[in-house]
C-alpha cells in the first residue's frame, strides 16, 4: 500500500467516528448504574494507569525524558480505585468479563 492509500484510509476512520460514537453514547446516556459498578469501573481503571506507568513506552519515554508530569499524567483518569487483589463476586457480570479478558477468542 502506499502512504496515500494509508492517509485515506486512516481519514476515513475518523471521518467515520461520529457517525459510529453518536448512537451508542444516545442510546446509553441515560442507563441508571449502582455504586457498584462505579466500583469496578475505578478498578478497571486503575489497571489502566497501572499499564500506562509500568509499561506504556509514550509514558515511560516522556517520564524518562524529563518531560512535563502535569502533561504526562492529565491523560490518566481523574477517579480510579486500587484494591488489593480484588476479585469479583462469582458469576457476576464482572467475573464473566474477568473470563472473557483472560480467554480471547481468536477473530481472525
Amino acid at each position: 500500500m502506499s502512504i496515500e492509500d494509508w492517509y485515506s484510509f486512516v481519514t476515513t476512520v475518523g471521518d467515520s467516528f461520529l457517525e459510529a460514537y453518536i448512537p451508542i453514547v444516545i442510546k446509553r446516556k441515560s442507563i441508571d448504574y449502582s455504586n457498584e459498578q462505579r466500583d469496578w469501573q475505578e478498578i478497571r481503571r486503575g489497571r489502566y494507569v497501572e499499564f500506562n506507568l509500568v509499561h506504556d513506552k509514550g509514558t515511560l519515554f516522556g517520564l524518562r525524558t524529563n518531560g512535563r508530569i502535569e502533561s504526562i499524567l492529565m491523560s490518566l483518569p481523574p477517579h480510579v480505585q486500587w484494591k488489593y487483589d480484588h476479585q469479583p463476586e462469582p458469576d457476576s457480570e464482572e467475573a464473566r468479563l474477568i473470563q472473557v479478558l483472560k480467554n480471547p477468542k481468536s477473530w481472525v
